[in-house]
Order: C-alpha cells, then sequence, then structure tokens
C-alpha cells in the first residue's frame, strides 16, 4: 500500500505563490504517473495538473496553464506543485494521486489513479 501525504498549503493573498508537496512511501514512486486534483466547496474534485514517470511529460488544466508547474524528484520521493499568480477560484482543498501505470497518459482521468492523499487546503484571499 501506498500513502502519499501533502503538505504545504495555508492561506495566501491573490497573486501570491504557494508550492505543495506530495511525499510517497513505497519503493515504486519513480514508476508511477503522479497527479495533482482540487476540490472546492460545493464543487466535483478536478484535474489540475499530471507528470509522467521520468518527469518528461507534464500536461495541465486550462484553468492553470502559466500559473502552476509539477515536478518531482524521484530521489525524494516526492511530487512539488509550485502555485503562482494563485487567484481566489484557486481556493480548494488540494489531493495528489498515484498511477501505477508508468505508460498512463490518462493524466486527468480520476479512476486512473490507484492511491489518493488525504489533501491539503489551500485558500486565497482577495
Amino acid at each position: 500500500q501506498v500513502q502519499l501525504v501533502e503538505s504545504g498549503g495555508g492561506l495566501v493573498q491573490a497573486g501570491g505563490s504557494l508550492k505543495l508537496s506530495c511525499a510517497a512511501s513505497g519503493r515504486a514512486f519513480s514508476t508511477y504517473t503522479m497527479g495533482w486534483f482540487r476540490q472546492a466547496p460545493g464543487s466535483e474534485r478536478g484535474f489540475v495538473a499530471g507528470i509522467s514517470w521520468s518527469g518528461s511529460s507534464t500536461y495541465y488544466a486550462d484553468s492553470v496553464k502559466g500559473r502552476f508547474t509539477i515536478s518531482r524528484d524521484n530521489a525524494k520521493n516526492t511530487v512539488y506543485l509550485q502555485m503562482s499568480s494563485l487567484k481566489p477560484e484557486d481556493t480548494a482543498v488540494y489531493y495528489c494521486a498515484a498511477d501505477r501505470n508508468p505508460f498512463s497518459r490518462s493524466y486527468g482521468t480520476e479512476g486512473a489513479y490507484d492511491y489518493w492523499g488525504q489533501g491539503t487546503q489551500v485558500t486565497v484571499s482577495s
């Protein structure tokens, strides 16, 4: 069983930045496709960003393209989400997720992911 633990959430003013981290347990992290999703109050959980096992491919939701950057450090079993130019509409609980298929390109498909973290709250004030 893989455990994913997110950190780095908090309260930030609009226009500010935050960097989320997701630490994974286990030795197979470097083979996982990883993703970030978010869920705002009263909304369904939605895709934010995804990254291939090697980090060579990334994919973003249109709403965050150009503002958010996903990256990973396989030596540290960690995936990151650097968020800049934050907007109040970015307020949500952010979840990281792991897909055991290293060749997956279903970054935006919630059902493709096998493991989920507990989430970290990001609040952007106007």
